[in-house]
């Protein structure tokens, strides 16, 4: 009987070349595409099909050591949780950055602090780190990350940050966008959502801050709410309701804002008649509700300024500005 084996040997770039004919450096010419080496179209269809036959994947880190430096775009994982409009535009970065020749990967580590969080995105040898959350990016965190080799470093944060290339994206003006409409509609009891996910407080306090600040010039109040995206914590909400003598809400974000307008609807509380409610992206199914929701609408720099401004910082090491966010409000049938 046939002794059992317990793991197959690594396919190298040798094996591919053996099977194609060709030298090792024609492998590694043509598998990574490298510029002002010039190889026939017949050897190049040799060598790509010897390394499917053997299902050959090229080496990363081998690949980084002979360029001089990674081709990895790494994004801390909070970029994902703040809705489907962000999620949206992470995918369109990625083929942005895929065009560029980059390799986009999420990181999805718990640190105690900024400086914590660079090292260990250091240890990756990032070309590049993209953070939309202004408080993982310090002085000290920055240096850390440029002593390691980092060229291209972009946050998005509430105002610019010091010898950082920063897009200014403030949530608290989201927070102001929702209010300001809210009151000048009569409403004088705002709830404010903060949501109860991980990784959604950096974005769901300073909303609530604009809210205040705007409630604050004003007779009107603001009361938080803590509402997990849940049907069961939706429920729980609507319920108390009444006890809460609210008569609006800035829902955090459209997602939260059709939860919650759903369980406030099946308790008999009117929208915008008991409650005016407000949301956040302006979403597809924000239009779509019953009523239609009112949104703050976000103008987001387009993935592919993104992708070039990285790119450019990662090869020369400048770039211009990046236009701030915006926000808007698009009134509808909800407020």
């Amino acid at each position: 009987m046939a002794k059992e084996t317990t793991g197959a040997a690594s396919i190298t770039s040798a094996d591919v070349a053996r099977l194609a004919g060709v030298s090792r450096a024609t492998v590694s010419f043509v598998l990574n595409d490298t510029q002002g080496h010039r190889v026939s179209d017949s050897t190049r269809a040799r060598v790509l099909a010897a390394a499917k036959d053997l299902g050959y994947v090229p080496h990363a880190a081998a690949r980084s050591l002979r360029a001089g430096r990674s081709n990895l775009v790494l994004l801390p994982a909070s970029v994902s949780a703040i809705g489907s409009l962000v999620s949206s535009w992470v995918d369109d970065l990625q083929s942005e950055l895929d065009r560029h020749g980059y390799t986009t990967v999420l990181h999805t580590g718990r640190f105690a602090d900024a400086a914590s969080a660079a090292r260990a995105w250091a240890e990756l040898r990032p070309a590049a780190v993209l953070t939309m959350n202004a408080d993982r990016i310090t002085a000290e965190a920055a240096g850390i990350l440029r002593r390691a080799g980092v060229r291209g470093l972009l946050a998005v944060a509430a105002r610019p940050l010091e010898g950082i290339h920063t897009v200014v994206f403030d949530h608290s003006r989201i927070g102001e966008v929702a209010a300001e409409h809210l009151i000048a509609r009569g409403r004088s009891r705002i709830g404010v959502v903060l949501p109860q996910e991980r990784g959604l407080d950096s974005f769901g306090r300073p909303r609530l801050a604009g809210a205040q600040r705007v409630a604050s010039r004003t007779t009107a109040t603001v009361t938080p709410l803590d509402l997990a995206y849940t049907r069961e914590s939706a429920t729980a909400l609507a319920k108390k309701w009444p006890a809460l003598d609210l008569d609006a809400v800035f829902a955090f974000n459209d997602e939260y804002a059709a939860l919650l307008t759903h369980a406030l609807r099946s308790e008999g509380i009117t929208i915008p008649g008991d409650v005016a409610v407000v949301g956040a992206d302006d979403l597809v199914m924000s239009a779509l509700q019953e009523p239609p929701l009112t949104t703050v609408r976000l103008r987001l720099p387009s993935p592919a300024t993104i992708a070039d401004t990285l790119h450019l910082l990662i090869e020369k090491g400048t770039a211009p500005p990046v236009p701030d966010v915006e926000a808007e409000l698009v009134h509808r049938l909800s407020s």
